[in-house]
């Protein structure tokens, strides 16, 4: 299984680019509400709690911010109340994506990305259409410090780890979503700088397109999905 795509190298790069502009936030208050709400306040028993607030960190966003979206999440401020969902379909090409949103009105929600789909040569299709062809993957990205895949792989051999990419000297970790903290802390032990870590869709079976005019509409296209406030993440079967 290698989940790696060059998409997943831009979105990094534009990520940390969006942290550096601020852009970000927004949709980090979101995602630590939601997780405050479903799983508690309190990082140190909420998996997805501390994933996003490592992120927020790492964005240099105020520890104002991080608490007030926590204490809305649980009920000690009020505030707007989201609804996440996933939705499906086939871009570009036929390439297969999934879209996680959190959204305080989902019928706005499903207009924009319809929108977004019909225009731009894909089609929005029903629960489970494209799902089979990814599987749920904790993912953890930094800076390989031009160590091969190999070497990376042999020094982190006794975790519980199901596959290591290098690309663009950024090492990709792939593993069961209930390992990621093991495995994050692994990589942390071994002195490497954590960039991500993540709750990913990753294709079992990515595809290529032949021809970059097709990929730069693709990216176009992922790039459009995810400048809308109500999309969280975007993630396709590219390879």
């Amino acid at each position: 299984m290698s989940g790696h795509s060059k998409w997943s190298t831009i979105k990094h790069k534009k990520a940390k680019e969006d942290a550096k502009r601020g852009q970000v936030f927004t949709k980090l208050i979101r995602e630590i509400t939601m997780a405050a709400k479903e799983g508690g306040g309190d990082p140190t028993g909420n998996a997805r709690l501390r994933v996003v607030l490592d992120k927020a960190k790492a964005a240099n966003m105020p520890q104002d911010n991080i608490t007030r979206a926590i204490k809305k999440g649980t009920g000690e401020l009020e505030g707007i109340s989201y609804e996440a969902a996933s939705y499906e379909g086939y871009g570009p090409s036929g390439v297969a994506v999934i879209i996680e949103t959190l959204s305080d009105n989902k019928q706005r929600t499903v207009a924009d990305l319809r929108h977004i789909f019909t225009k731009m040569g894909g089609n929005l299709g029903e629960s489970g259409v494209v799902a089979w062809m990814f599987a749920h993957k904790g993912v953890v990205k930094f800076n390989s410090k031009k160590m091969s895949q190999d070497d990376i792989l042999e020094q982190l051999i006794e975790y519980p780890i199901d596959d290591v990419v290098v690309h663009d000297d950024i090492a990709s970790v792939y593993c069961d979503i209930k390992d990621l903290d093991v495995v994050k802390k692994a990589i942390l032990g071994l002195g490497f700088g954590v960039e991500d870590a993540s709750f990913d869709w990753v294709p079992n079976n990515p595809v290529k397109l032949d021809s970059e005019d097709k990929e730069a509409k693709v990216y176009k296209f992922l790039e459009t999905l995810e400048d809308l406030d109500d999309v969280q993440h975007v993630f396709v079967n590219l390879s």
